[in-house]
């Protein structure tokens, strides 16, 4: 019974469609304020509004469950977020590795094809001052994976899924993931604007990104029970790694490649219906349309 609920209340509740013109919404709102004042993104009173872009999509799915009074798909929300168990060992090491291994090949690469080696300078001087690990950590959460994946993962993904395959729902979060990120390239003070730069060759490196990596989200989150934990935490190392162990632009390039070959691996290992292994049972099932 329960099952048949929560399908139902998936089926007819969750409107991806709708929660990206929300969160586009929300969140150029506020960006485009800083564009048009042409403001520093780091001084007030561009710093507020550009934190309130950030918090975009999980304003719009607050806003959407909200407006649906359904209180099993609140509490499955809820769960998703809190509940550890649903990671497991196996998984959380996974989610701890993978991109400190991916940048670390990369940058390895890149040494070895003649760029020079990053300087770290980030890791340099949190190691030189370590009581200040814990407050940027909690900055690069809090301004990034959880507001983000509260609304991307913890709410789209579902409806996607309940309509194509994880494949191709992964392909399509991952279009306006990217997408939602293009005002960040024309606010001064981003690192988007400042290092990478509008239709760069660093630009399209960076839009692929989360295009494919959309397709690694979605296989952890599937094989988590739906666990929006386990996306906030693998956005928040994406984040941080990126911060630690910085790429230049041949670094990101290669980055892209690696991530391009482990998503295709997981594709072809997994399977494209679910990226669930052949016979295990998540529950992502009951979210598929009969």
């Amino acid at each position: 019974m329960k099952t048949n609920t929560m399908s139902r209340a998936i089926a007819t509740n969750v409107n991806p469609w709708r929660f990206f013109a929300l969160a586009f919404g929300i969140s150029w709102f506020f960006w485009l304020w800083i564009i048009f004042l042409d403001w520093n993104v780091w001084k007030f009173p561009a710093i507020v509004a550009g934190a309130l872009g950030l918090f975009g999509p999980a304003i719009a799915e607050i806003i959407l469950i909200s407006r649906t009074h359904d209180k099993e798909q609140w509490r499955d929300y809820w769960h998703r977020i809190f509940d550890f168990r649903r990671i497991g060992i196996k998984w959380f090491l996974l989610i701890l590795l993978t991109f400190p291994v991916l940048h670390a090949v990369a940058i390895l690469m890149s040494t070895l094809t003649g760029s020079a080696l990053p300087e770290f300078e980030t890791a340099r001087n949190l190691l030189n001052e370590p009581w200040r690990i814990l407050p940027y950590a909690m900055f690069i959460l809090v301004f990034g994976p959880l507001p983000e994946e509260l609304g991307w993962r913890g709410y789209a993904l579902d409806g996607l899924q309940a309509k194509y395959n994880a494949l191709l729902a992964s392909l399509i979060l991952g279009v306006a993931w990217a997408m939602w990120h293009i005002p960040l390239f024309f606010m001064k003070g981003t690192f988007q604007h400042n290092q990478l730069g509008f239709a760069t060759l660093n630009f399209w490196t960076y839009i692929i990104g989360p295009v494919v990596i959309s397709i690694l989200f979605t296989w952890i989150y599937n094989n988590t029970r739906r666990s929006t934990l386990s996306a906030i935490f693998f956005h928040f190392m994406i984040n941080f790694t990126a911060e630690l162990m910085p790429l230049n632009a041949q670094g990101r390039i290669y980055s892209t490649v690696l991530i391009i070959l482990l998503s295709l691996l997981v594709v072809l290992v997994w399977g494209p219906a679910t990226l669930i292994r052949q016979g295990k049972t998540t529950g992502i099932e009951r979210f598929r349309s009969p």
